[in-house]
């Protein structure tokens, strides 16, 4: 959708908006002028929701032409293994997934001691 559509669209339909906003204010009774007014704002959120696809889409293309900056937990975790030979600690296996982040040391179960159930307050039991 062409700018030019999007920028006239927005003017029509905020300068319609405005004015049921008036008549509304004015007589706020009549039906007729409260769903003038609703519509005028749905249309007014259309227009909106256009601008936003728009305004994303333009987003989008904007970053496809910057290049993503590789992580730099990702990018000092390649430097230190580039020496090693492929003997890092990091490219074993030890157990937790397939080797390729820092190990997960797993806290041990605590056991708890099971209480015996609470009396009855101040009633006979029997």
């Amino acid at each position: 959708m062409a700018d030019a559509d999007i920028e006239e669209r927005l003017k029509d339909k905020s300068e319609e908006c405005l004015k049921c906003y008036q008549a509304w204010a004015k007589d706020d009774k009549d039906i007729k002028v409260r769903e003038a007014l609703q519509d005028a704002i749905h249309e007014l959120r259309k227009v909106a929701s256009r601008l936003e696809i728009e305004l994303a889409m333009s987003e989008r293309d904007q970053m496809a032409q910057k290049p993503l900056p590789i992580p730099s937990h990702r990018n000092s975790q390649n430097r230190n293994n580039k020496g090693d030979n492929g003997n890092s600690d990091q490219d074993q296996d030890h157990g937790n997934g397939n080797g390729n982040g820092p190990e997960i040391q797993k806290k041990p179960k605590v056991q708890r001691r099971r209480t015996a159930p609470k009396k009855a307050a101040g009633g006979n039991n029997g």
